[in-house]
C-alpha cells in the first residue's frame, strides 16, 4: 500500500505522545457515536468521548487505545487525536 493511500496519525495525551505512524483506517469514539476515518475522508474537527481508538496500520496490525475525552482534527490524510489521557490496550494482527 502506498503512502498516498494511508493516514498519517498522531495520538497524543496531555503529558506524552501515545502513538504515531501510518494507518489504513481509524475508528474513534466521537461524541455522537463511533466514527470511522479512511484515507481521503473529508476534513473534520470533532470532540471525542472516553472510549477506544482503533488504528489499523499498513501491515494490518490493529492497535487499540483507551482514551479519555478530547478532540480529533483530520485534513489532507493527517489525523491528530488529542486526549487528556491515553494508553495502549491491545495489538493484534488482522488476517489478509
Amino acid at each position: 500500500m502506498s503512502d498516498a493511500t494511508l493516514l498519517e496519525v498522531n495520538l497524543v495525551a496531555a503529558d506524552h505522545p501515545v502513538w504515531s505512524g501510518k494507518a489504513k483506517s481509524a475508528t474513534i469514539p466521537a461524541a455522537d457515536g463511533a466514527m470511522g476515518i479512511l484515507p481521503d475522508h473529508e476534513p473534520v474537527l470533532t470532540l471525542i468521548d472516553a472510549g477506544r481508538v482503533v488504528l489499523v496500520d499498513a501491515e494490518n496490525v490493529r492497535h487499540m487505545f483507551e482514551v479519555t475525552d478530547g478532540f480529533i482534527s483530520f485534513d489532507s490524510n493527517r489525523l491528530t487525536i488529542a486526549v487528556e489521557r491515553g494508553r495502549d490496550v491491545v495489538i493484534t494482527k488482522d488476517s489478509d
